[in-house]
């Protein structure tokens, strides 16, 4: 394994330097990105390896600074994500090959692949530190390198704009994990992870509890937790496709693997119910407005990052049901839910990269973001489509697809909540499972808007009309993590071990015999008796009735002769005017929470001279005010202003009263040593 991390670091090392040591495009790209995707490969076999290994990798490299020793430690946790991370950077290195080429005069293609190897290797690093100190250093450089990258057009005002607020929400959040690990630090004398987690240095209650929120908070600013999560919206439609891919796919798991890190890791897994609660709470709440806000997106890369702060809460509702078990000595539960958590955790990183990838493409084709400017485009684009098609059914977490096994996974462990003693969570966690199915169905309405809008009836523009298929290479990106996504579901028999040895070291027990049946081609929820499902089967079934009624069909034609006629539209020509706009297809939705939307409306109508009865021009608005933005940090920002506003009368610009204020400061810090 000692090898594997050799060439992982020196593959993405090389990506970062050689494409800088040549001006030639083409070649800076060709060196950048089959770097990076060595890198990936052995990454992913490195992630691998990590979870099969019978002893954690640990190397240490001391320095001169105090505190900070260079130590990276693969265990199976860090494997999992060295995995996860290695696989989306894998296609999403594929996929930059082919479309980087659009960004050829306007911005350096070999600046933007050595950032990209750069970031790879922050985000593998981060999960691979196992000293506190340089973990906020790796974290740093993985968040100053990802804020570079959102701002690569930065020509664009809105791009600006956009970067400046990712940088100042991920270093609040960065701020709030420096207190985490102090905390630790503090009590154990050193930032090495090893002392963290020793049982004879544990934190007082009472800081414990400091540290759970402060660690909820640093990660969740990065997770994109509800309140915490408004940078995405922003940040993730301003950066190139295949780093949106990267940030949405994986960057924002490292949060994830922060949150397991600090609770079951550092903490031992001893803590009180509420805690496993309130991360259930937060879940529940960041899953349902996520989807909700991404359903009135017509940005298409706007709706997918709202949709990653849905699934980041889902993500949250299988942790907080393992912590919520856990707690109460269920194991097994324990061990499911948190399961649960990481299996939905790597479907996530398949389907909403290849989602990103894919709305990469059709920006690639069109130059627009816009849904209602699509229309029509699996005729002319059909490997995107269906690549698309794939990441869409499996975000919408329809049987037999990898987020169906996740989210059922997660349904299955809320359901055991009969098992806890206290009544309170007893009906709690059926009312969280509630909010999860109505999710599921906002999010299945969510993506059958983006599909269908995008890809099906006629095209609503010009640029949709003249489209073509991407590049072979962002096509073969996009393919890797549609089969990806494809094993994910099919093969819970190869995923599910794998994700034992992960949950294991925290909760002391393997489930993965109890979790699969009949040699794996049954996954239930610890015990077959209480549900029990097959994706394989379920596949074969669908196939096999999609082919009988093909059959059948065919048959009926060869006894009657087909008849072609044009699709009736009131005895008009059909156009694209008749089509479903974006807006229309969520109207009922927001009127049914138009207390949450509260949507804004406008209409301006323009009368012939004439008649006042005859509408010449008539122009429609609708707006939605984020309540979140208008209630929370609105107002926080006004008062910050206005303080700095009313402190600008000390900065006078005289020398004379910057030396006063010098000299008082040097008196009062006298008085106070003496």
């Amino acid at each position: 394994m000692t090898t594997l991390l050799t060439v992982l670091l020196g593959c993405y090392l090389l990506g970062g330097l050689l494409p800088l040591c040549t001006s030639r495009p083409h070649l800076q790209n060709s060196l950048a990105h089959s770097s990076a995707a060595a890198g990936g490969s052995a990454g992913i076999a490195l992630g691998l390896g990590g979870l099969f290994a019978a002893q954690p990798l640990t190397i240490s490299v001391p320095s001169n600074i105090p505190y900070l020793t260079c130590a990276l430690r693969l265990d199976p946790l860090a494997a999992f994500f060295v995995l996860t991370i290695s696989l989306v950077g894998l296609a999403a290195s594929m996929y930059a090959y082919g479309y980087v080429r659009e960004f050829t005069g306007r911005v350096s293609v070999g600046l933007l692949g050595s950032l990209l190897n750069g970031f790879l290797l922050s985000m593998t690093l981060v999960v691979l530190a196992d000293n506190g100190f340089f973990f906020l250093i790796v974290w740093e450089v993985m968040s100053l390198l990802s804020y570079v990258l959102v701002v690569t057009e930065h020509e664009r005002r809105g791009v600006r704009e956009a970067g400046l607020f990712y940088l100042i929400m991920t270093h609040a959040g960065t701020a709030f994990i420096i207190l985490t690990f102090l905390l630790f630090a503090q009590e154990s004398g050193s930032f090495s992870f090893e002392a963290f987690r020793h049982p004879d240095q544990r934190l007082p209650e009472g800081l414990r509890s400091i540290a759970f929120f402060t660690a909820l908070i640093g990660f969740g600013a990065k997770a994109g937790i509800v309140p915490l999560h408004v940078w995405l919206p922003y940040a993730h439609p301003a950066a190139p496709s295949h780093i949106s891919a990267l940030m949405s796919g994986v960057m924002i798991k490292t949060a994830i693997y922060g949150l397991i890190r600090v609770y079951f890791d550092f903490l031992e897994g001893q803590f009180p119910w509420w805690w496993g609660f309130t991360v259930l709470s937060v879940g529940a709440v960041s899953a349902l407005l996520g989807v909700m806000y991404a359903l009135m997106e017509h940005d298409l890369k706007s709706l997918l990052a709202f949709s990653s702060v849905e699934n980041v809460g889902i993500i949250l509702l299988g942790i907080g049901a393992g912590m919520i078990f856990h707690t109460y000595g269920l194991d097994e539960l324990a061990a499911l839910g948190l399961l649960a958590g990481l299996y939905h955790t790597i479907n996530h990183a398949a389907f909403k990269a290849l989602l990103f990838l894919g709305a990469g493409s059709l920006l690639f084709a069109t130059h627009t973001r816009n849904i209602e400017q699509y229309g029509g485009l699996l005729r002319r684009m059909p490997w995107t489509g269906l690549c698309f098609l794939i990441g869409a059914v499996s975000i919408a977490a329809l049987p037999p697809t990898s987020g169906f096994v996740s989210e059922w996974l997660i349904f299955q462990s809320l359901f055991l909540s009969v098992q806890l003693p206290t009544l309170f969570l007893k009906l709690m966690l059926p009312i969280v499972a509630a909010i999860l199915a109505l999710t599921g169905a906002l999010g299945l309405a969510c993506f059958a808007k983006a599909f269908g809008l995008s890809f099906l009836a006629q095209p609503r523009s010009p640029q949709a009309r003249h489209a073509v298929e991407v590049p072979v290479s962002m096509r073969i990106g996009m393919g890797f993590l549609a089969t990806s996504c494809g094993l994910l579901g099919l093969a819970p028999m190869l995923v599910v071990p794998l994700l034992d040895r992960v949950t294991a070291p925290f909760t002391g027990v393997t489930i993965s015999g109890k979790v699969l049946a009949l040699d794996g081609w049954v996954v239930a929820p610890v015990t077959v008796e209480f549900s029990s499902i097959s994706t394989p089967v379920l596949a074969a079934l669908l196939v096999g009735a999609a082919g009988l009624g093909l059959a059948i069909a065919r048959l009926l034609r060869k006894k009657t002769p087909a008849r072609y006629s044009k699709t009736w539209g009131c005895g008009l020509p059909l156009t694209p005017r008749m089509e479903y706009t974006a807006t229309g297809f969520v109207q009922p939705i927001k009127q049914v929470f138009e207390t949450i939307y509260q949507p804004t409306v406008k209409l301006e109508q323009e009368f012939l001279e004439q008649s006042k009865y005859f509408i010449r021009h008539q122009r429609f608005h609708s707006t939605i005010e984020p309540l979140i933005e208008q209630y929370l940090y609105r107002p926080v920002v006004t008062a910050l202003l206005g303080a700095a506003e009313r402190l600008r009368v000390i900065q006078a610009g005289s020398l004379h009263l910057y030396l006063t204020y010098i000299f008082v400061t040097l008196v009062l810090l006298l008085l106070w040593a003496g």
